[in-house]
C-alpha cells in the first residue's frame, strides 16, 4: 500500500467519517434552502431575496410618487449588500413581482419590456426601469419604527429587516410557489378585500371555522381570471387542511357569425399558462388529429386576450367541443394549494386558512406594540427637551447670564435649574430666533399634545381590546382602499360547477358520417362513405360473398356475435375503408378462426335481444349487458360443442310472443314471458328436436300476427296461429303454407 500524502506541515490527516460529514453538511443545506431560499414567511408572504429587494428599492427612495431607476442599479445594491447570488436570479424575482398576470397585486411597478403572458422574456436589466407599487409601500410602512428585528447582513457591514411590517396580507393575496428539500409550497393568490373581510371576522370571533371563513374567501382570485370548476366542500378541505387544488376553466362565450356559422372566444386563459405555448400544442393536436371537432385556432389578441375556437362544422355542439378542449389541453389547469410556509419565521409547517390568518393578526399586533413603544420612547425623549425648553423661558435672563459669564454653562445649567445633559445641551443649541414669545406658545401647546397622545398610547398598550380595535381599522383600510369596487381588488375569477355532458366525449369527437358497412361470408369487413341503396357491384375475393350490408353512421358501433356465443364491439369509425376488399375481423378483435359470424348490426343500447344456441336453448339479453370492452369480446350465450350460437333476434318492446322453428321443419309458438331475462348463461330449452336443432327464431306481437319474407322478397303475414301455439319446450308441427324452405324468418 502507498503511504497517504501528508499535508505541507508534515503533520497527521484528520479522519472523519464520511457518512457523518455528509449527514451533517446535507443537513445544513436543506436548512438553508428551506428557511433562506424556497419558503415563505407567514407574516409578510416573502421569500428573503423578495425581501431585499423591496428593502433596497426603499433605500434607494423608489417610492410610488418618486421616478423609475434601472433594474441594474437596484440589482446591483441587492447582490453587493444584501443577497450574494446571481443578477439574473435576483432580476427574475424582481421581473416576476411587476408582472400583472403573475402577481395579483404587483409589488413593482415596471417600466419597458417586462415579459408578458406568452411566455416572452423580459428585456435585460439594463434597458428596464422600476419603483415600488404602494402594496409594497404598506408592506414596508413602519420599517423604520422598531417594528421588527434586523440582523447583519452576510458580509457585516450592512443590516436588513428579518421580516416585513406586513399591513397587506401578502402571503394569500400574491400567493407564494417554492421547492425546498424534502417540502414544497404553492399557494395561489386570493382576493385582498375578501382576506381582510376573514380577517377582521376572526378578530371577533377567533374560534370561527373554516366554513364561516368560506363565506368570505370561496376560493383563489387568480391574475388572469378563468373560472373555478371545484366542488366547494373540496375548496373546504384544502383550506382546512392546507393541502389540496382546484381546478381552473378558461373563460369562454361563443360568438354568432350570422348563417348558421359561429366561433368560441376565450378571453381568460387559466393561471400560469403561457399563451403561445398553449395556442402551439393545440394546432399541434389539431395536425395530429386528436381534436377533430376543432377546425381552427388563431390568436387575435391585442392587450386583452382573445382566442378563436373554429369548429369543424356548424353542427358541432360548442359544449361538447369545450370539454374536449378543456380534457386534451390547458385551457384546464389544476392549481395546488400546499400552504407549507415559515412560522415565525423559524419552523416550516402547513397551515390551514384560519392558521394563516392568526398569525398574520398577531404579527399586526406585534408590530402595533413596538411600533407604540417606539414612538412613546420618541415622545418621552421630546418631551424632556420641552421641559427644558420650558424651564429656560421661565427664567431666560438668568439662562442669558449664566451663557454669557460663567465658564461651564451647561454644568452650571444643571446645578442652577435641576436639569438633565440632554436638557442642558438642548437650551445651550436654541437659536436665538427661538426667544420669541410665540415659539414659547407653540412648545406649550407641542408639549399638551404630546402629553396627551402620551396617555393615548399608554393606554393602548395596556388594553388588548384598544389594540385589537385599532388593527380592525387598518385592516378595514386596506379593505378599502383594494375593495372589489376598485378596478384592482375586484374580483377576477369566478366559480361554476362543469357541465354534465351525458356524450361519451371520444365518441363527440367523431365526426358524424353516414357509412355503409359489409361484412363478407369469409369474415372480411369494409365501411364506405354514404348509405349505398346496391351492394350488389361490390367485389370480393374469389369464392367470396357478401352476407352483411348495414347503414350506419361513423359515431356508431357494431355488435358482432360469434358462434362461440361471445359478443364483440367493434368502432365503425375505425373500421377500414371501402378500397380494396376490407381486412379481416380477426385483425380488429379476437375471435376465432373456426368461429363464425352469427349476426352482425348496429347497437342500440335500450334494445333486448333472444340469443339461442343450435340445440334449442336461450334467453333475452339486454343489448347494453352485450357490449365488450376489450378485443377478447363478452361471453353471452354458454354452448358446449358440438351445439354453437344460433341466432340473435331482436326483441321489440311490444313484442309478446315467440316463434321457434327448427331444422325439421316444425313450428312452435309460445309466450315471451316464458323466457328468462339474463346476463349470460346457457338459458331454457325453446324446443324440443328428434333430429336436427334449431334453424331460426323471431320475436312478433300476437295482435299483428307473424311475417316472414320468401326467397323471391315477398312479405307473407299470418295472423290465425292458434294450431301452433303451446308451451315452452314443445315440439310444435308443420309451419303455414307459404314459409320458406331455408326455415328462416328473415
Amino acid at each position: 500500500m502507498n503511504d497517504l500524502t501528508l499535508p505541507p506541515d508534515g503533520t497527521d490527516p484528520e479522519s472523519i467519517n464520511l457518512r457523518e460529514a455528509l449527514e451533517e453538511r446535507y443537513l445544513a443545506y436543506a436548512l438553508s434552502t428551506i428557511m433562506h431560499r424556497a419558503l415563505p414567511d407567514v407574516r409578510d408572504g416573502l421569500k428573503p431575496v423578495h425581501r431585499r429587494l423591496l428593502y433596497a428599492m426603499r433605500l434607494l427612495k423608489l417610492d410610488p410618487s418618486s421616478g423609475f431607476k434601472k433594474c441594474a442599479r437596484v440589482v446591483g445594491d441587492v447582490i453587493g449588500k444584501y443577497h450574494p447570488h446571481g443578477d439574473q436570479a435576483v432580476y427574475d424575482a424582481l421581473v416576476r413581482l411587476a408582472q400583472e398576470f403573475a402577481q395579483r397585486y404587483p409589488l413593482i411597478e415596471g417600466q419597458g419590456n417586462f415579459g408578458n403572458i406568452d411566455g416572452d422574456n423580459a428585456a435585460a436589466y439594463r434597458y428596464t426601469e422600476a419603483r415600488l407599487t404602494d402594496v409594497a409601500v404598506a408592506l414596508l410602512d413602519g420599517i423604520d419604527q422598531n417594528t421588527v428585528d434586523f440582523r447583519e447582513t452576510y458580509n457585516g457591514e450592512d443590516e436588513e429587516p428579518v421580516v416585513l411590517p406586513g399591513a397587506f396580507p401578502n402571503l394569500l393575496a400574491n400567493g407564494a410557489s417554492g421547492i425546498a428539500v424534502g417540502m414544497a409550497t404553492a399557494i395561489p393568490p386570493h382576493n385582498a378585500a375578501e382576506l381582510c373581510e376573514a380577517a377582521l371576522h376572526l378578530i371577533k370571533y377567533p374560534n370561527a371555522g373554516i366554513d364561516k371563513l368560506m363565506s368570505y374567501v370561496p376560493g383563489p382570485d387568480l391574475p388572469t381570471g378563468g373560472i373555478i370548476v371545484e366542488e366547494p366542500s373540496t375548496i373546504a378541505e384544502a383550506y382546512r387542511t392546507g393541502k389540496g387544488g382546484f381546478r381552473v376553466r378558461a373563460r369562454w362565450a361563443t360568438e354568432d357569425l350570422g348563417r348558421g356559422t359561429w366561433q368560441i372566444v376565450i378571453t381568460e386563459i387559466p393561471y400560469q399558462v403561457q399563451k403561445g405555448r398553449l395556442i402551439e400544442k393545440i394546432a399541434g393536436l389539431v395536425n395530429e388529429r386528436k381534436l377533430p371537432l376543432l377546425g381552427d385556432v388563431r390568436d387575435e389578441s391585442a392587450e386583452d386576450i382573445r382566442l378563436i375556437l373554429e369548429p369543424k362544422s356548424r353542427t358541432v355542439d360548442p359544449v361538447v367541443l369545450m370539454e374536449s378542449m378543456f380534457k386534451f389541453t390547458e385551457l384546464e389547469s389544476r392549481i395546488p394549494l400546499n400552504m407549507n410556509v415559515l412560522s415565525q419565521g423559524r419552523v416550516p409547517k402547513v397551515m390551514s386558512l384560519r392558521e394563516v390568518l392568526r398569525e398574520w393578526l398577531d404579527h399586526r399586533q406585534e408590530v402595533l406594540v413596538r411600533r407604540t413603544e417606539f414612538r412613546l420612547d420618541q415622545i418621552a425623549k421630546r418631551l424632556e427637551i420641552l421641559g427644558g425648553y420650558l424651564i429656560a423661558y421661565l427664567n431666560l435672563d438668568e439662562v442669558i447670564r449664566i451663557i454669557r459669564e460663567e465658564d461651564e454653562p451647561k454644568q452650571e445649567l444643571m446645578q442652577r435649574f435641576e436639569l438633565n445633559d440632554v436638557q442642558a445641551e438642548a437650551i445651550l443649541n436654541m437659536r436665538l430666533r427661538a426667544l420669541r414669545k410665540l415659539e414659547e406658545l407653540e412648545i406649550r401647546k407641542e408639549h399638551e399634545g404630546l402629553t396627551e397622545e402620551q396617555g393615548r398610547l399608554r393606554a393602548l398598550l395596556a388594553s388588548s381590546d384598544e389594540q385589537w380595535n385599532t388593527i380592525s381599522a387598518e385592516i378595514r383600510s386596506t379593505r378599502d382602499k383594494y375593495g372589489k369596487k376598485t378596478d384592482l381588488g375586484r374580483r377576477r375569477t369566478d366559480f361554476a360547477i362543469a357541465p354534465e355532458v351525458d356524450v361519451d366525449l371520444e365518441q363527440a369527437m367523431i365526426e358524424r358520417e353516414p357509412v355503409t358497412i359489409v361484412c363478407s361470408e369469409k369474415g372480411w369487413i369494409r365501411s364506405m362513405k354514404g348509405h349505398l341503396e346496391d351492394t350488389s357491384a361490390l367485389a370480393f375475393k374469389d369464392g367470396d360473398k357478401s352476407k352483411y350490408a348495414l347503414h350506419a353512421q361513423t359515431t356508431d358501433k357494431l355488435l358482432l356475435l360469434a358462434s362461440s356465443g361471445r359478443f364483440y364491439t367493434l368502432d365503425v369509425n375505425k373500421l377500414p375503408g371501402g378500397r380494396g376488399h376490407g381486412e379481416p375481423l380477426r385483425l380488429m378483435v379476437d375471435v376465432d378462426a373456426a368461429d363464425a359470424v352469427v349476426a352482425l348490426f348496429v347497437h342500440s343500447p335500450d334494445r333486448r335481444l333472444l340469443v339461442a344456441s343450435s340445440d334449442g336453448y336461450g334467453f333475452i339479453v339486454s343489448e347494453a349487458d352485450c357490449i365488450a370492452n376489450t378485443r377478447k369480446g363478452k361471453q353471452v350465450l354458454n354452448v358446449k360443442l358440438p351445439s354453437e350460437a344460433q341466432v340473435c333476434a331482436f326483441v321489440a318492446g311490444a313484442a309478446d310472443h315467440v316463434a321457434v322453428v327448427g331444422e325439421n321443419r316444425k313450428m312452435l309458438i309460445f309466450d315471451l314471458s316464458d323466457l328468462p331475462e339474463m346476463t349470460r348463461g346457457r338459458g331454457v330449452r325453446l324446443q324440443k328436436y328428434k333430429d336436427g336443432g334449431l334453424a331460426d327464431i323471431a320475436a312478433f306481437t300476437m295482435a299483428e300476427g307473424l311475417s316472414w319474407i320468401d326467397s323471391s322478397g315477398r312479405t307473407w303475414r299470418v295472423n290465425e296461429l292458434a294450431e301452433w301455439v303451446g308451451k315452452r319446450a314443445q315440439a310444435g308441427r308443420l309451419p303455414p303454407k307459404g314459409f320458406p324452405k331455408n326455415n328462416k324468418f328473415s
